[in-house]
């Protein structure tokens, strides 16, 4: 499904941060990215969207076989590419079913797809709110204005339960989650995967992967993937920390 071969990447202004990724992702897989603060981690997850602020000055994304880097960022949501935001943005005015509505429809079209009907788009709605435990009033208030941290992380969530995209990118979701929140959210996730839809985790702590079991573990640092393994790495990691990692990869 995707394929990322060498890439490097880094700011507009020249400054390096991607320095060599390679990562295969399969159909039904969970990869979950680890990793200290400034190892690339956020960066990986924007170039694979297709951010503008990055720029590509290496190597390839692939979907499907098919290149991603002249690609915007709408053709690769409309290609099944989703990120969840670390810090959603507050857009006041535009309601949450609105948004969602307006985002459904647009990648209907994309497909050559009529727009789907109000009725069958808001049981789609109520169904998916049912199962991130929120309330139909939700629906009419303006996309994360008042929202709390949790519920800005419930509703990246819910877009993409409403979405259902191909590879679904979780971009330090448990960030500011209490235990209740983390379980929703993860639960979430839980029953959107199948065998035709990939999950890459991005994620500091090993908490999150209690409750979305990864295939897969890979450590970034320095902008480069330096170990992977399986969801004992995780374990690994939150038992000693990324010193040794660190010391393992001195000079390299």
């Amino acid at each position: 499904m995707l394929s990322i071969q060498n890439l490097q990447a880094g700011l507009a202004d020249g400054t390096s941060i991607l320095k060599g990724i390679n990562l295969e992702v399969k159909p039904g897989e969970v990869h979950a990215i680890m990793g200290p603060n400034g190892s690339g981690k956020s960066t990986l997850s924007s170039v694979v969207a297709g951010r503008e602020e990055y720029e590509v000055t290496g190597g390839d994304v692939l979907l499907d076989g098919e290149s991603l880097l002249d690609c915007s960022p709408e053709e690769r949501a409309h290609k099944g590419i989703f990120l969840s935001f670390q810090y959603p943005v507050e857009i006041p005015g535009v309601s949450v079913s609105n948004f969602i509505k307006t985002a459904l429809n647009s990648h209907r079209a994309a497909r050559g797809e009529g727009p789907l009907e109000a009725a069958l788009l808001l049981k789609k709605m109520r169904e998916k709110l049912e199962l991130l435990e929120m309330d139909k009033s939700f629906l009419s208030r303006s996309l994360n204005e008042g929202f709390s941290g949790g519920e800005k992380k419930r509703n990246e969530i819910f877009q993409m339960a409403m979405l259902e995209p191909r590879l679904a990118i979780l971009d330090e979701t448990d960030s500011g989650l209490d235990i209740d929140a983390l379980r929703i959210v993860a639960q979430g996730v839980n029953a959107l995967k199948s065998p035709t839809n990939a999950v890459v985790v991005i994620t500091h702590y090993q908490r999150l992967l209690e409750y979305i079991v990864p295939d897969f573990v890979h450590v970034l640092l320095h902008g480069k993937i330096v170990k992977s393994g399986t969801k004992d790495l995780a374990l690994e990691l939150e038992e000693r920390g990324y010193d040794w990692i660190k010391k393992e990869n001195a000079g390299k």
